[in-house]
Formats: C-alpha cells, structure tokens, sequence
C-alpha cells in the first residue's frame, strides 16, 4: 500500500515552523512525526504540502493511496485500523478526518460518499505551536516505548547517578561523564553518538537525539527534546530543539520551541511568565494579530535559521518568523517578522543574499549541503511574508 502524509487546515497555525517544511516533518518527542509514522507501518511515506515545498518533499501517488492527516500522531491501535481500510473508507476523529483509502485524484475529496468510522481512543494531535512543547511530554513517554521494545541499553557509566536506570536508555557512541540522570518523572533517551558533559543535571522527560551535545553544568528540566546536531547549555525546561540549533550557553530556555537552523547568543534569556500571571498570546498567523493560547507558561517560538546576539532577551510569548537576526539591548517585539535585522531600536529586511551567505556556511559545518531547493523555499518564504514587514 502507497501511504501518504498530507498537511491539514492547521497547517497555518504552525507557522512560522511550516514555512520550510511540511507538517509531516516537525519533531515532537524522539522522532518527527513521519518517523513515528514510518516506523509504526514499516514503509516510507511521501507528502501533501504547499507547491513550493513539493519539489524537496515530493508526493508519490499511485492508483491507489491511503492518505494520512500528518497532525495526528500514530499508536499501534490506529495502525492497525488504518492498514484495514477498504477503498472509500475513512476514519474520523470527531469531525477532522485522519485517514482515508482512495483510488480518485487528491484535488478534492467529498467524504459523504465514503463510509465514515469513528475511532474513540485519545490520540496527540499537534494543532498549534505550542502543542509541540505542552505535548511533548506524552510524545517521549510513547517514543519511548516504541523505540526501545525489547532492546537492551548500554550500560549506564560508573561516574554518572541514576534515579530509576530502567526508565534509561543510551544508544550505540552515547558519550555520559560525571552526570546525574533522573527518570523519575519520565523517561531519558541518549541517543547515538550523543554527549553528555561533566556535571550536567537533567531531570526526565529528555530525548537527546543522534549527535547532540548537553554541555559542562547544563540543569535540564523535561519535558525536553535536543533534535539531531543540537548543542545546549545552561538551563532549559520543557522545550523542543527541533535539529541542528544551539543554545551552547548560559540563559534560560523555556516553555519554548526552536526550529532548526538556530543559534541562541551567550546569556540569552526567555520569560515564559508573564508578571502578572495572566494568560499568554502568541501572534496569530491566520487572523494577523496576536489570539490567546489558554496558557499560563509559554515561551518563545523561533523559526528555522533564525539567530540572536549575545544577552538577548524575549518577552513572554514571542514569536521570530524565518531567518530573523536579532541583537541589540532591551526586548524585540513580541512578533519578530521573517526576514528582520536588528532589534529593539529598530529593524531592516535581512536581504536573501546575505541570509544565503549565513545558511550555507553555517550548514556546511555539519557536512550538509544549502542547496538551490533550500534557496528557492527561502526566497519564497521571503516573498510571502513580506506583508509582515512594516517596519
């Protein structure tokens, strides 16, 4: 069978994450959520996304496909109801749909002709942004699970203290020296290749993907996840790092969501309360102004490829769109547009060729090539949040 994972209506509510990539490829927990998917189905999986994004993420489509909401996550219950649809059947979460079997054009889909079923169970459903952090905590626990059936870890070194080993697990290359590891409230997942330097404290939910580094002194509360290639230090709780972003250095981290591509100056700092207690606004890509989030503890949601100085300082709820550089005294705005240079005094258009410049060198220190579809992807990016740009 030909699976394919599609962006749904709430695509635009997880901007500015799914400027640059489809829906299918955000990170939540260990995996992204294509890779929670292809491991539960053991087969790869193409894509439905905006025009722009289908040249580097492609759909594959034969006579017949089922077709799979990329906002839900997968459990094995779902699988197995999804792998038994017929032709014409769909399966519905009250009233959005998560999968359906189809042998008919994608262009448009009238579910009156197919045969509705209802699945009942709780699933994850990433629906805004701050879903990716306030979520995240399940989504380690069931990642987890799945990755470490029937697998033994590697054994935990004699130099580091461990509350509840079990619930600890460390893959092939994991470098830990002189650490405290507490899985009490939730799981730690070291993954290949990863480090964890002298007299790092980390408290579980933590997932430490492929070659991530947690530096000397690091205090990490959960629920917490380093993506591939990430670099953290100081003090961090219940953030995402979604790949290749570094927050090397002093400052707190929290309540937060970084895309990939993103560095973190020395001493930067986030609030992730505001002083008198009230409930959070993030700005709002679909109604263009900012719109409550019904959280109390929310952070800062950075875009891929975005950067900021060195003692940097963002108020609570702050979103910074795409290749954004930010420095400067005092707080941005709590809206940072895509494309923005400077900061408090003031901001210009952080020209393509300059950010082109950045990207490439920055992504070849990791032996990846910024190449002319991640160009095209963000010179469209440019193009089309140049509304926001009204400086």
């Amino acid at each position: 069978m030909n699976y394919i994972l599609f962006d749904s209506d709430v695509r635009n509510s997880l901007l500015p994450f799914t400027f640059t990539k489809p829906v299918a490829d955000l990170r939540i927990g260990i995996l992204t959520i294509r890779e929670k998917w292809e491991h539960y189905l053991g087969l790869t999986t193409s894509t439905i996304t905006e025009d722009y994004l289908e040249e580097k993420y492609p759909m594959i489509e034969l006579e017949e496909n089922i077709l799979i909401n990329a906002s839900f996550c997968p459990t094995k219950k779902l699988v197995k109801k999804i792998q038994k649809l017929s032709k014409n059947e769909a399966i519905f979460k009250g009233d959005d749909v998560i999968a359906f079997y189809t042998s008919d054009s994608q262009e448009e889909v009238d579910f009156e002709f197919y045969h509705q079923i209802e699945f009942e169970d709780e699933l994850l459903r990433i629906k805004n942004t701050w879903d990716i952090f306030s979520l995240n905590d399940k989504a380690i626990q069931q990642d987890f699970e799945l990755l470490t059936k029937e697998r033994t870890s590697q054994p935990i070194p004699k130099t580091v203290q461990a509350i509840n080993p079990a619930k600890i697990f460390i893959e092939d290359g994991a470098k830990i020296t002189f650490a405290f590891l507490n899985a009490s409230s939730g799981p730690i997942y070291i993954g290949k290749d990863a480090e964890i330097m002298e007299g790092c404290v980390v408290r579980g939910p933590l997932a430490m993907c492929e070659y991530s580094t947690l530096k000397m002194g690091a205090k990490i509360y959960g629920a917490t996840t380093l993506g591939p290639h990430c670099k953290v230090g100081g003090e961090v709780n219940n953030s995402v790092l979604m790949g290749y972003s570094n927050k090397g250095h002093d400052g707190f981290l929290g309540n937060s969501v970084l895309g990939e591509w993103c560095n973190l100056g020395a001493d930067t700092n986030n609030s992730n309360l505001k002083n008198n207690y009230e409930e959070v606004k993030l700005w709002d890509y679909n109604t263009k102004r900012f719109a409550k989030t019904g959280l109390q503890f929310c952070g800062l949601m950075m875009g891929d490829h975005s950067k900021c100085s060195i003692n940097t300082m963002f108020n609570t709820g702050t979103v910074v769109g795409v290749s954004a550089n930010i420095f400067g005294s005092g707080f941005p705005r709590n809206f940072v547009p895509s494309f923005s240079w400077g900061g408090p005094s003031g901001y210009t258009e952080y020209k393509t060729d300059k950010v082109f410049e950045v990207a490439k060198v920055v992504m070849s220190r990791r032996n990846i090539e910024f190449d002319e579809q991640d160009q095209r992807i963000l010179e469209h990016v440019f193009e089309i949040t140049q509304q926001y740009r009204n400086f």
